[in-house]
């Protein structure tokens, strides 16, 4: 059984003009570029109106090694989102408006592929190699996940951010 290790979770929430499609993009690029698979396991809008809510939740592995994946959850709630037009710069352009709020989930799935789960001596094994061979090894994993988590995190805010001073 794969065991995965949950290791940090960080959130933004942010009320105001932004542009849902531009964040949308971006984050998944960022992932991309960073070597994570994305995978769209929930898109659900309701529409009230004309204003919409939408719930996303992507998960982005990223193999590590043969033992070692990183996992990045992503919880994605967007209420209240009207569609709203922006003076930019002398010209009129498209944005949103709302609350935004995304939830990232850092886990470290160890034995992802299940080698070690053939046997119950494999899997006593298996305790022995992480406690006592490869536990400099997990804590590297763990360090490197917060920093992902961390730096999406950040990424995700400065964007917002600037988006919302255009």
């Amino acid at each position: 059984m794969v065991e995965k290790d949950k290791i940090i979770t960080e959130k933004v929430k942010r009320s105001g003009i932004f542009n849902f499609k531009d964040v949308y993009q971006f984050t998944y690029r960022w992932f991309v570029d960073e070597g994570y698979d994305v995978e769209e396991q929930k898109y659900i809008e309701n529409v009230a109106g004309d204003s919409k809510d939408i719930e996303i939740k992507w998960v982005a592995t990223k193999k590590v090694s043969d033992y070692f994946q990183n996992e990045i959850k992503s919880d994605w709630r967007i209420i209240g989102m009207t569609d709203v037009e922006v003076e930019k710069e002398g010209r009129k352009i498209k944005a949103n408006k709302g609350t935004f709020e995304v939830k990232f989930t850092g886990n470290l799935k160890k034995d992802y592929e299940g080698s070690w789960e053939k046997s119950a001596m494999m899997k006593f094994l298996r305790g022995v190699y992480e406690r006592y061979v490869i536990e400099a090894r997990v804590k590297e994993r763990e360090e490197k996940i917060i920093k992902d988590v961390e730096e999406i995190l950040e990424q995700v805010k400065a964007f917002l951010t600037i988006e919302g001073m255009k």
